[in-house]
Formats: structure tokens, sequence, C-alpha cells
């Protein structure tokens, strides 16, 4: 009776165990179940880093700079047809041979008027030298060679976006005259060692936007002035 009475508890017993066992197991899930979403949220911070932050210079970037190459590449190959098709049908394009934007003696040139630009030898009053205060009476294609593409931007050791990377004498209001928009600069900080940096060139691109598309509005060029 008694060998009867300890088979029956020592089944009891195994009965027990086997479905405190499976009442464990959902338990567990649950348990691995945070532990995959905590990992989960752990790694949003860095999914988020990952994305470009608005108003950042990675961001400006990543919106005009096929643009820009595009742009420069036709101002290299003096490629006025091309370059048309960048300017702003509204505003046209502003060339300034120095870093200050004189919005009231600036040449202003539409889309059309620059397709004829390079075949003309028509004189214009750009401005005035920096120093002397002489009249800048010059062609478009001489204009071209001294106070656009003097140097090979393409190629320039340092580009900005939406950042200055230019300073000297003369005063910086692209931002003021140019709301609202990307300015791209393409910057060299010497050309030849002797002059010991003094010798410093840019080309700023200016661009504004119209129905989401980006055209080009002003021309900067930039160099020392007294």
């Amino acid at each position: 009776m008694k060998r009867k009475f300890t088979v029956i508890l020592l089944l009891f017993v195994l009965i027990s165990t086997s479905t405190a066992c499976t009442a464990l197991q959902p338990n567990k899930g649950k348990v691995e179940g945070k532990n995959i979403d905590k990992a989960t949220q752990s790694s949003d911070p860095d999914d988020e880093s990952d994305i470009l932050q608005e108003g950042s210079e990675e961001y400006i970037k990543s919106i005009i700079e096929e643009i820009s190459i595009d742009v420069l590449t036709s101002i290299k190959n003096f490629d006025m047809e091309k370059l048309a098709d960048a300017i702003h049908p509204d505003k046209g394009v502003r060339f300034s041979p120095y870093g200050y934007v004189d919005v009231d003696n600036n040449l202003v040139f539409t889309a059309e008027e620059v397709k004829n630009l390079a075949a003309s030898s028509k004189t214009y009053l750009w401005g005035h030298y920096d120093g002397s205060g002489d009249p800048m009476e010059l062609s478009f294609p001489d204009y071209h060679k001294k106070f656009i593409y003097d140097l090979d931007f393409l190629n320039a050791e340092q580009i900005g976006y939406n950042k200055v990377l230019s300073h000297g004498n003369s005063l910086n209001n692209s931002f003021e005259v140019y709301k609202d928009s990307i300015i791209v600069e393409y910057y060299f900080s010497s050309v030849d060692p002797k002059y010991e940096g003094m010798d410093w060139r840019s080309l700023r691109l200016v661009f504004e936007k119209k129905d989401d598309i980006w055209y080009i509005v002003g021309i900067i060029h930039n160099q020392w002035t007294i």
C-alpha cells in the first residue's frame, strides 16, 4: 500500500512540474519580445543620424552640387547656350566682378541675351577696377577670362555650400541681396606662393528656386581688394 502511494505521489509531482514548465514558456517569450523591442529602439538614433539635417552644409550640398557642377562646366567651356538654360527665367543673371554685389551697377542679362554674349565683341561697362577706379570696359569674352573663369574652379581647393570661404576687404552682401538662395563658393587660398595668400580667388554661383527648379541668378567673382 505504501509503495502504491509513493508511485502515485511521484506521478503527481511529475505532472505538476511539467505543467509549471509549460506555463513559464509564454513569460519567456514576452521577456524576449521586450528585449527585441529595446534593441530596435536603441538603433533608431543611429538611423536618424544618417539622415541629413535640414539646413546643414551637407544637406544643401545634396540639393545643389550636381546643378552647380553643370553650370560651372558650361562656364568653363564657354558654352553660353547651355548656361542660358540654367538662368532664372524672370530675374536673369547678375555678374559681379568683386565680392560686393552692386545692385545698381552690376550688369544683369536675360537667358536670351546670354546666348549671344559669346560671339559678341560689344564692350560693356561692368563696373570699376579696384584701386584705380578706372572704368571696367570689356567685351564679354574678356570679362569671362578676367572676372569669371580666371582659374580652374572646377578643381577648386575648397568648395562651400552657403558657407563663406573667402575673406577680404570687400564687403560680402551676397546673402542680403540674394535672400532664400543657395550660394556655392569655389575657392583657392593661393595661386602663387610668393604672394603669401594675397592672390586668393573665388567664384560664387548663386541659385534661387522657382517652381521647384533651381536657377542661377548671380555669378560673383571675388579676390583681394584694396
